[in-house]
This record gives C-alpha cells, sequence and structure tokens, in this order.
C-alpha cells in the first residue's frame, strides 16, 4: 500500500479551507472535522497531513504572514524615491492591509493568539521585524517602527470603526513622514 496521498493537492486545499474558515467562524471555531468539510476532504485524511490543529492553525499563520511579509516587501523594493515610498505605504495601508477583510480578520487572529502563546508572538514579531526592514530601505528605523505601528493600528480602527475615514491613512503617513 502506497503512503502518497491519492489528492497531491489535498494539503494545500485544507490550508485554504482552515484560512477561509478562520475568516468565517474565528479560531476558536476551527476543528479538523470542520475543515475537512469546507477542503471537500475525507476527515481520516486530516492527521496525514497535521497531526492535530495547533500544527494546522501554525502553518496557516506562518505562511499568512510570510505572505503579507512578501507583499509588504516586494512593495517597497519595487520603489526608488522616498516620495514612491510614501505613495507605497499610502497605497499598502489603504487597498491591501485596509481592504480586505480576510487579511484583516486573519491578522487579528493572529493577534490573539500571539497575546497568550509564544510560538504565535515569535510569528508576529518576525512578521514587524520583516516589514520594519522594507520600510528601512527608505525611512530611518524610528520612523519605520512609527509606519509599522500606524498601519497595525489602522487595521484595528478598520476593523472596529463603523465609519468610513477613507483619508486617514495618507493624512497620518504623511505627518509621520514629514510631508
Amino acid at each position: 500500500m502506497s503512503s502518497a496521498p491519492n489528492d497531491p493537492e489535498r494539503r494545500e486545499k485544507i490550508l485554504a479551507a482552515t484560512r477561509e474558515l478562520i475568516t468565517e467562524v474565528g479560531v476558536d471555531g476551527i476543528s479538523h472535522r470542520k475543515v475537512a468539510a469546507k477542503a471537500g476532504v475525507p476527515l481520516g485524511s486530516m492527521t496525514y497531513y497535521f497531526q492535530g490543529r495547533e500544527e494546522l492553525l501554525f502553518e496557516v499563520f506562518t505562511r499568512f504572514s510570510a505572505e503579507v511579509s512578501q507583499i509588504f516587501d516586494d512593495t517597497m523594493a519595487a520603489v526608488e524615491t522616498r516620495e514612491q515610498a510614501v505613495d507605497a505605504v499610502i497605497r499598502l495601508t489603504s487597498e491591501y492591509f485596509l481592504a480586505d477583510r480576510t487579511e484583516l480578520v486573519l491578522s487579528h487572529e493572529l493577534y490573539a493568539l500571539a497575546a497568550r502563546e509564544p510560538r504565535y508572538r515569535e510569528v508576529t514579531h518576525n512578521w514587524m521585524a520583516a516589514s520594519r526592514r522594507a520600510l528601512e530601505r527608505h525611512f530611518d528605523p524610528d520612523t519605520a517602527r512609527m509606519l509599522d505601528a500606524l498601519i497595525e493600528g489602522l487595521s484595528i480602527h478598520r476593523a472596529l470603526d463603523v465609519g468610513d475615514h477613507p483619508n486617514v491613512a495618507e493624512d497620518a503617513v504623511r505627518r509621520i513622514v514629514g510631508k
């Protein structure tokens, strides 16, 4: 009997389904049974790929933070001038990080886990460090830290505030960088 999976894409389906479910029901609502149903895979195959719920969640959040870090890094690497960097931060803040509900929910679920669990705190620490390195291509370390904190803070406000404040990101970024 072969130990290879029947569906070579099953692992990715499971991870994608978990990510969707976190957005829908939060981390507390995740179970192997729900993920298997969402992914359309046999429940018994879940442990072939992930020993438990914790291993599954950790991989989803590790991948998520790496994906967001890569988007941030690619965006900041593509600009050459400080003004382009300011515009890129505004764009990232208002169009990417604040516009996508999935990203908001995943971020906040990760923050909640990081507040309690050291291994998730390390994931968020690495994510923040990567964001600051990308920003430091164009801004001094203190300004990079402030911009990173602004982006995180605005995402919290966006998730919880019922009002629409379309220019707040641009105004805040320009104030921090002095433009």
